[in-house]
C-alpha cells in the first residue's frame, strides 16, 4: 500500500482564493490531559475529490455517493513529458477495459507541491475530459485541477473556466486532485480515496494505492 496524500498542514498550498488552512491546538497533554485540535479548511483542500454538486447546481453530495465509489479500479496513465500549462490531448486518454473505472493522469507535477511553480501544471483538454467522461470513467491527477490554473503564468490561450470539470463533474463523476507519490504504484493499482461522509461539495481524502498482482 502506498501513500498518495498530501499531509494537511497549517499554511499549506491551496487553490489561490481557497481558505487558509489552519491547524491549531485547543487542548495539551500538559494543560488539559488530552491533546485536541482545531482544524479549519476549504472541502477543496490537499489531496482531495471533488463531487459533482461543486460545479453542478443541484449535483450530487459526497454523501449521496456509497463507500465503494471511492474504491477505484485505476490505470495510471504517464504524461510526464507535457510541459507546465500544456494541455493533455484527447489522443493520450486510452480506451480502457470494462474493469478500469478511473484513469489516474501522472505529471509529476507533484514535485513543485508548496511552490509557485504548481500552479503552472499541465491540464486535460475540453477534449480529454470529454473522452473520458465518454467512457464513464473518474479522473485523477497529481495536480492542483484538471483545468488550467489562474497563475502570472496563464496566456490567452488557454480555455476559460472550468471545461474539463464540467465534462466530468457534469457527468456525474467523481474528480479526484493532488494525489502524490504515482511513481510508487503499478500501471494498474486500486486507488482508495475516502472522504468524509458530509452534505458537501468535495472533502480531502485519505488516498492510497494497492497494487492488484
Amino acid at each position: 500500500m502506498r501513500d498518495l496524500t498530501h499531509p494537511i498542514e497549517t499554511g499549506m498550498q491551496t487553490y489561490p482564493g481557497d481558505p487558509p488552512v489552519s491547524v491549531e491546538p485547543v487542548a495539551t497533554h500538559e494543560s488539559d490531559g488530552y491533546r485536541e485540535s482545531r482544524l479549519s479548511l476549504g472541502s477543496h483542500t490537499g489531496t482531495h475529490v471533488d463531487a459533482p454538486a461543486h460545479i453542478v447546481p443541484g449535483g450530487r453530495t459526497l454523501d449521496e455517493f456509497d463507500p465503494q465509489s471511492f474504491v477505484r479500479t485505476a490505470r495510471r496513465v504517464d504524461c510526464r513529458d507535457v510541459e507546465a500549462r500544456e494541455a493533455i490531448p484527447a489522443d493520450r486518454v486510452p480506451k480502457v477495459e470494462s474493469a478500469v473505472d478511473c484513469l489516474v493522469f501522472w505529471t509529476g507535477w507533484d514535485d513543485h507541491w508548496n511552490t509557485d511553480r504548481y500552479l503552472d501544471h499541465p491540464s486535460l483538454s475540453p477534449a480529454a475530459a470529454e473522452r473520458c467522461a465518454d467512457q464513464d470513467l473518474a479522473v485523477a491527477l497529481d495536480t492542483l485541477n484538471p483545468d488550467p490554473t489562474p497563475s502570472d503564468g496563464a496566456s490567452d490561450a488557454e480555455p476559460e473556466g472550468f471545461p474539463a470539470h464540467h465534462a466530468l463533474l457534469g457527468s456525474g463523476l467523481l474528480l479526484f486532485e493532488n494525489l502524490r507519490n504515482l511513481g510508487a504504484v503499478d500501471t494498474r493499482f486500486e486507488l482508495r480515496a475516502l472522504p468524509l461522509k458530509i452534505d458537501a461539495d468535495g472533502a480531502s481524502v485519505r488516498a492510497v494505492g494497492v497494487d492488484r498482482s
